[in-house]
């Protein structure tokens, strides 16, 4: 288990912070579980006693009758009565109880506990569950492995390779975190993608949103895998679905999207206007939460390798704490403008600069921006092609010594 530091310093300064529950969200088997463990193994180090732990895993059949608000209240009240010190409690994947927002918000207001939860899709926290708890709870989202957390993990597990190496499997099969801390052979990793996929199907996308169509899900979903980073409109979608003989409203592709987006298995990044200053509102992009669930798919990671090292990028912006967006600057784009406390950082992302056509092409994106903020090109590229104040990295530098 190696310590995801990325995370846990943003999550200490809110422990012991009772009236603020701590919710870590993300895509099934990022890692959420394992947080938990971190932060209990933290607060065990500082003194914090076994009897004042209560650890609940919601997909543990052991804790199949805890299945709804006032069931939950009642064992867990039972559990920290007596103490005399706080209580800390650690929930995980709570969107299985019913009303779990009553049960949380009783324990917030009534007992002296330090709250814990973790969930696999965003609907939890909307409607009347945010008005519940507004402005009474934290959001971490957590993301799959980084690079830089892949080949920790792999060094950890006595795998010793070079950085080309590692990420020529993480190119492959992604950064769901099992599959960095265990050897399988190519064929079990592939599986195990598959089965992650249908767990956030079933589970995450058409369970909780009572999606009828599955079929039509899947074909929704296996479009949008196919063209990660590539812009699209629910129109072109449903254009696309009746060219395969099925026929959906532009309102059920977006349903349907949103519902993915949800169980954080795409995240849509919206495409600026950078002259005009406004957000356009058609052809966003769509970013998968790890691209290993592509190769065990479609098996074509390496096949088309630029958009999944932009997909790779992508993900690795938001785990940083980037708004991102794509630019748009005439009849030119900039893959990713990212913004963070007032400051931006621009990326643009290639496989290789194999010419002079494709490096005037990708670093000429920057031209009409006049700002002084960094600019980036990267790709595979060893040799350092920087020019005219405009950064050209390798890609595995840049996810392994990301700029501040």
């Amino acid at each position: 288990m190696i310590k995801r530091e990325h995370y846990l310093s943003q999550i200490r300064p809110f422990i012991d912070q009772v009236d603020l529950i701590k919710v870590m969200v993300g895509v099934r088997r990022s890692g959420k579980s394992v947080m938990l463990e971190l932060i209990k193994e933290e607060l065990l180090g500082s003194g914090v006693t076994e009897a004042q732990v209560v650890s609940i895993n919601f997909e543990d059949m052991t804790y199949a009758q805890l299945n709804n608000a006032t069931k939950l209240h009642e064992y867990i009240k039972a559990r920290i009565e007596g103490n005399k010190d706080r209580s800390y409690v650690f929930l995980d994947e709570i969107q299985e109880v019913q009303d779990w927002e009553k049960c949380i918000n009783s324990l917030r207001v009534n007992s002296n506990v330090d709250i814990y939860i973790t969930g696999s899709n965003a609907k939890m926290l909307s409607g009347e569950y945010a008005t519940l708890l507004s402005g009474r709870y934290v959001e971490f989202k957590i993301y799959p492995f980084s690079f830089s957390e892949y080949c920790e993990a792999k060094k950890a597990n006595g795998n010793i390779k070079t950085n080309e190496e590692y990420f020529i499997e993480y190119v492959k099969y992604g950064g769901l975190p099992f599959l960095a801390t265990t050897n399988l052979s190519d064929t079990a990793k592939a599986q195990y993608l598959k089965d992650i996929y249908a767990s956030v199907l079933i589970k995450d996308i058409v369970k909780r949103n009572s999606l009828r169509d599955v079929d039509m899900l899947e074909r929704i979903i296996a479009y949008t895998i196919k063209n990660v980073g590539c812009a699209f409109s629910a129109n072109s979608l449903a254009l696309y679905l009746k060219s395969e003989h099925r026929r959906a409203s532009i309102d059920t592709v977006i349903n349907y999207l949103n519902a993915c987006e949800k169980a954080f298995l795409f995240y849509r990044i919206s495409r600026n206007d950078l002259e005009g200053k406004k957000i356009l509102q058609i052809n966003e992009k769509y970013y998968l939460a790890d691209h290993g669930i592509r190769q065990a798919l479609y098996g074509d990671n390496q096949y088309d390798i630029g958009i999944v090292l932009e997909n790779i990028v992508c993900l690795e912006l938001l785990r940083q704490g980037y708004k991102v967006s794509v630019g748009k600057v005439g009849e030119k784009e900039i893959d990713f403008v990212c913004e963070k406390n007032g400051k931006l950082l621009y990326v643009q992302v290639c496989y290789l600069l194999a010419s002079e056509k494709t490096k005037e092409r990708e670093f000429s994106v920057y031209d009409n921006i006049k700002d002084n903020y960094p600019k980036y090109v990267v790709s595979m590229d060893k040799f350092d092609m920087s020019r005219n104040g405009i950064i050209h990295k390798n890609i595995i530098d840049f996810l392994l010594d990301f700029p501040e």
